[in-house]
């Protein structure tokens, strides 16, 4: 007989009654649905299920294919207690198994744990409940995303101690262990390190006091219906120490000292696995160093103006509209805007220019970016987790979080793999007491604990967790922001390259670039004349000739009279000097002759150029042209991504002269011209149908659907912040050759992940049987298996030294 189940769901996008009938017809019609009531009021559907037959997952499915979407809640949290893979496999099952959990990532590298979650039928606490009965430790993160206290630096104090404390225990035993082989007859031992008892009390301690967190974690795994890498500490040092037990008390009336004893087999392999736990949480602890760093740039305090007088405020306590004071050499504390003063910035933490930019009135500031010189009053535009650097650091946590489709053959493979070594090991067992040695039961049991240590899941476990922090963490500093683990596999694999033109390929502001004068004329009197008249003008095309005049250092004059022609261009008089700059049909019409002028403005036009003709009290005098310019780097970066072997290709809705003349500049062969926006996704649709991997780049509210289209999308920093949300990632510098970045630091990535899988595997292939055939000695499987770990790790760490192959 089924049961049924009641659940919530917070519902938003709705507008009218109508609304609410649409969504509780959809979901009435689902299979399994028994009753559905939505509240248009209330935003809130009531709906009576069966579990057996659907779930909350589908009826958010439904919900958002009908045009609306649940409010759904994203928690971090920080576990501890995980030992290997299964446990955090284990914690993750669970977790998703929870009434109203939608999503639970759980990252043993990181110790954190990413729930989605619905907030109407459970809350933080239910989380951290359901992490505890399955016996770890949770704590929710804090507001910043910071850790409430640094639990790893406690972890390593703890691990210290305990090793340093067994390590004084394992020493004479292992002094003993060396001195009794006929080889290592000339080794002193002292007398009492060879008694039982003397032995049994140096081993207890370590067995049960620090081997206590083996049989916590093994019990709670065991309870729980699961096994991990402390069921294999726990049975395999067990083994030893209790059978050890048993021959000391056979040697109980002999006066002879028992030499054939395994106190030092589960002492010294406790004793080992620490010191790996040790150098594990070490090696942890320098992975996420990237958010630390990024963390290290937010300038600490503020000095605000309030109610009339200057305070100094801690950074979490700026308000939105707070006027800000910034002497120079100081951070800026927030994004904002500048109200009063001029000065030089440091921006190269964002985008990279070692060159201080020029700020004043109006200009947006970011924060975290260092005042070079002058004295600025800035009003805060955005503050918290709203600035730019509070969004790098969100991005970079959730990547590094998050998990690449390539880590789930590893999940898999270590859910069962305690219980397979379990087994292999009584194999190992029986067959050398009753067919390789019969009745040699202390050699039987040496093999079997060598196989229960040597096969430890945690280097399993920790190969693409870890690379896949050290490679996104590294890639944020060379400002590459991946979303998550997946678009870093995905981008290796990148096999075309389509480049938006404007903001992307060129710079995305138009800048003067041709001042083309008749012989008689004096340069600096007829742009002083120019730039006068077109001062007045607001056209993006003016700005660019008044900005470029100005560099020049030539001062303006004041206009007499001033008009604008749209469509046409503008007549000014200077000095009583009537000037007319514009289009051929301006020029005209004031029966201006041009002579050749129309070939050089056609020349012009055809190297992609906006030319505009000038006349100085009726006579023709010369041409200024205006171009958006490609970005210096961009002819390198395409080059760059030629000889990766990736093809290129622009695409703009300009006219394909223009375009053309742009990409023969910057080394692109094929151009897409004339396209409409919703035109640009299609033909990314259009290259994916013939096989290829498309990475779409762009900047603007345009790109949007075509970087969501693409197989990568990637964001040019300096852009809109709807192509960033849409894209997978985001190439803060604004530099193409950030695309041939990303691409290579996938690759390195991806490398090293397979480099950690294959040494996992290739380990716990070769080692089970290395051991079940007796090659293997208890205690070097347990420095063999600390160093696996180990060194899993330290190979991803490799990729925090990654250097960019320009």
């Amino acid at each position: 007989m089924s049961t049924t189940k009641d659940t919530s769901l917070q519902i938003t996008g709705m507008t009218c009654a109508a609304c609410a009938n649409r969504i509780e017809k959809g979901l009435k019609k689902l299979e399994g649905v028994e009753e559905a009531n939505v509240n248009f009021a209330l935003e809130r559907s009531q709906i009576k299920y069966n579990p057996e037959v659907t779930n909350i997952e589908a009826f958010q499915k439904k919900i958002q294919s009908l045009g609306f979407d649940v409010v759904m809640e994203k928690a971090d949290f920080n576990v501890t207690g995980m030992t290997c893979a299964a446990c955090s496999a284990r914690i993750e099952k669970g977790l998703n198994k929870l009434e109203g959990v939608t999503k639970a990532t759980v990252n043993l590298a990181l110790e954190t744990a990413s729930v989605e979650y619905n907030p109407s039928l459970l809350n933080k606490t239910d989380i951290v409940k359901r992490v505890e009965k399955l016996g770890y430790g949770a704590a929710v993160k804090d507001e910043k995303g910071q850790e409430s206290e640094d639990h790893r630096a406690k972890e390593i104090e703890i691990q210290t101690g305990k090793f340093i404390f067994s390590l004084i225990l394992s020493l004479p035993l292992l002094w003993a262990m060396v001195g009794h082989f006929s080889f290592t007859a000339f080794i002193y031992v002292p007398d009492m390190f060879m008694n039982p008892w003397v032995q049994l009390a140096l081993a207890t301690p370590v067995q049960f006091i620090v081997g206590k967190q083996f049989y916590v974690g093994a019990y709670k795994a065991l309870r729980n219906k699961s096994a991990n890498m402390d069921v294999l500490v726990a049975l395999g040092t067990s083994a030893a120490y209790f059978y050890s037990v048993y021959l000391s008390f056979l040697s109980i009336g002999s006066n002879a000292h028992m030499v054939e004893l395994y106190y030092e087999t589960s002492a010294i392999l406790i004793t080992l696995i620490i010191l790996g736990k040790l150098f594990e949480a070490r090696a942890k602890g320098k992975s996420s160093e990237a958010i630390k760093k990024l963390m290290g740039l937010q300038a600490k305090k503020a000095t605000v103006f309030r109610d009339g007088v200057e305070v100094e405020v801690e950074l979490e306590d700026v308000i939105v509209g707070d006027i800000i004071y910034i002497k120079p050499g100081e951070k800026v504390p927030v994004d904002g805007e500048i109200v009063e003063g001029r000065s030089a910035l440091d921006e190269s933490m964002l985008t990279g220019e070692s060159v201080p930019v020029d700020k004043t009135i109006g200009d947006h500031v970011i924060g975290a970016t260092i005042n070079k010189n002058g004295f600025l009053k800035v009003k805060a535009t955005k503050v918290g987790r709203d600035t730019a650097l509070a969004q790098i650091i969100k991005v970079v946590e959730e990547a590094q979080g998050s998990k690449a489709p390539i880590q789930r053959m590893a999940d898999q493979i270590s859910g069962i793999f305690v219980p397979i070594v379990v087994g292999i090991a009584i194999i190992t067992f029986l067959v050398w007491y009753f067919v390789v040695s019969p009745g040699d039961f202390a050699n039987a049991l040496e093999n079997m604990i060598a196989v229960l240590v040597i096969a430890c899941p945690c280097a399993l476990g920790l190969a693409t967790p870890t690379s896949i922090m050290a490679g996104s963490g590294r890639s944020a500093e060379f400002g590459i922001l991946f979303k998550g683990g997946e678009h870093l596999e995905m981008t290796h694999k990148i096999t075309t390259v389509i480049l938006d033109k404007t903001g992307t390929v060129t710079k995305g502001t138009p800048t003067l670039t041709d001042v083309l004068l008749t012989s008689n004329q004096n340069e600096t009197e007829l742009l002083q004349l120019i730039g006068t008249a077109e001062k007045q003008s607001e056209h993006p095309l003016a700005e660019a000739i008044v900005a470029g005049i100005k560099e020049k250092g030539i001062e303006f004059k004041e206009t007499e009279s001033f008009e604008a022609i749209p469509g046409f261009g503008i007549k000014a008089v200077i000095d009583g000097k009537e000037v007319v700059i514009g289009t051929r049909k301006l020029m005209a019409q004031h029966q201006i002759e041009l002579g050749d002028a129309l070939i050089t403005m056609e020349q012009l036009e055809e190297s992609g150029k906006t030319a505009m003709l000038v006349a100085i009290d009726g006579l023709y005098t010369g041409i200024v042209a205006v171009a958006d310019t490609i970005k210096e780097t961009s002819q390198a970066a395409v080059a760059r991504l030629k000889n990766m072997g990736i093809e290129v290709i622009m695409i703009t809705g300009d006219n394909q002269r223009t375009a053309e003349a742009i990409a023969k500049e910057a080394g692109i062969d094929h151009v897409i011209a004339e396209v409409l926006p919703e035109g640009k996704a299609e033909e990314v649709k259009k290259l994916q149908n013939q096989g290829k991997k498309v990475a779409m780049v762009g900047d603007g509210i345009n790109d949007a659907p075509a970087l969501a289209t693409a197989d990568i999308g990637m964001a040019i920093g300096t852009g809109t912040d709807v192509a960033m949300e849409a894209a997978d990632i985001t190439l803060i510098r604004g530099d193409l050759n950030s695309i041939a970045d990303a691409i290579y630091m996938s690759k390195k990535t991806i490398r090293n992940i397979k480099q950690n899988l294959f040494w996992a595997f290739g380990y716990n292939t070769l080692g089970i049987p290395v051991a079940a055939v007796g090659f293997l000695a208890p205690w070097l499987a347990g420095a063999a298996m600390a160093f696996s770990s180990v060194s899993v790790v330290l190979n991803a760490l490799r990729l925090q030294k990654v250097k960019l192959n320009k």
